[in-house]
């Protein structure tokens, strides 16, 4: 049953889209209190489970690209990385910062998330969720409805706006007590749990430390790249992109620059779409013909024609392929 008696107060929720992020945003709707989410979106993560959970939920969605303001952090985390790219303690203090100052200029009351004490032994301890809530810059604004019990009040609570009484005291890793409160709110449909964050990929990790290592700036479909094929580096400053299926040959197309990229395809045979990016050269260009004939399907013994395509031109160039062994060396 919902309450009344908060009728006014105004929620404003970072949803990931879980079923920890559903459960937050009903919990305060019980109390009567007006809830709508915030996510926000870059190359490394995506809005999708956020949709479904307002689709599910009837909760409003607010989708923020954000990957301007995100890469400078991405690049020098304050705390560092995780395992692999992935800033988390870093990640979540900029998106309170964001999402606090939507909520000044929208005239939310507080935020909150769906973030359980302990689920995640590095980023959701005492001290993680504490470090996050003091540098986003709205220190005792950010609620965590399901294990508010276990942790320091917060300003909501103490000034009546949030009863403090019905929020929830979860911690640990089990899912079992989210299932329970699940079923009670008659939600059935709800996404697995696993993250859908690329940083924490090793080798998208990997792909995109070998860009920050050669670019100092970066262009957003150049981060779309790193998703799709093989990537060679053929030294400090070009990189030769392979697709692997149809599909990652046409994500090549959509996410290259024809301003400066040079696209490579065989004439004759099936085989994949090549980019060579960076300041391209002849010996690239004629590097990156070789490997396109090599992971085709025309002879290895035979010279094989390939159409390249610049911003200036089309031309044919006559190559011998490269076997795929050959070059595994230079793969990033």
């Amino acid at each position: 049953m919902i309450d009344s008696k908060n009728k006014g107060v105004r929620a404003l929720g970072l949803c990931s889209g879980g079923l920890d992020s559903i459960l937050a945003g009903l919990v305060l709707k019980q109390q009567g209190i007006e809830v709508a989410w915030v996510t926000f979106e870059t190359p490394f993560f995506s809005a999708d489970k956020a949709r479904a959970a307002s689709r599910i939920t009837g909760i409003p969605l607010m989708v923020q690209r954000i990957t301007e303001v995100y890469l400078p952090m991405l690049r020098h985390p304050a705390i560092g990385y995780g395992k692999n790219m992935n800033p988390c303690m870093d990640c979540h203090t900029l998106m309170f910062r964001l999402a606090g100052e939507r909520m000044r200029l929208e005239g939310f009351d507080f935020l909150f998330s769906g973030e359980v004490l302990g689920q995640r032994p590095m980023s959701q301890s005492k001290t993680s969720l504490r470090y996050v809530e003091k540098h986003s810059g709205f220190e005792g604004y950010i609620l965590r409805p399901l294990s508010a019990r276990r942790l320091p009040v917060t300003i909501p609570e103490t000034d009546g706006r949030v009863d403090r009484e019905r929020l929830l005291d979860l911690s640990g890793r089990s899912r079992k007590p989210q299932i329970a409160l699940a079923k009670a709110f008659g939600v059935t449909e709800y996404p697995a749990p696993a993250g859908g964050c690329l940083l924490t990929d090793p080798n998208y990790s990997r792909r995109l430390k070998d860009l920050f290592d050669h670019q100092a700036q970066v262009r957003e479909a150049e981060l779309e790249l790193l998703k799709y094929g093989r990537h060679f580096r053929f030294d400090d400053h070009t990189k030769i992109v392979v697709g692997r299926t149809m599909g990652e040959n046409q994500k090549i197309v959509d996410h290259h620059d024809p301003a400066c990229d040079t696209l490579l395809k065989l004439k004759s045979y099936p085989g994949p779409t090549v980019l060579v990016t960076g300041q391209t050269s002849p010996a690239a260009v004629k590097q990156a013909a070789a490997i396109c004939a090599g992971y085709s399907k025309a002879p290895l013994d035979q010279e094989a024609d390939i159409l390249v395509t610049t911003s200036t031109q089309k031309e044919v160039i006559r190559v011998l392929p490269l076997p795929p062994d050959t070059v595994i060396a230079r793969l990033i």
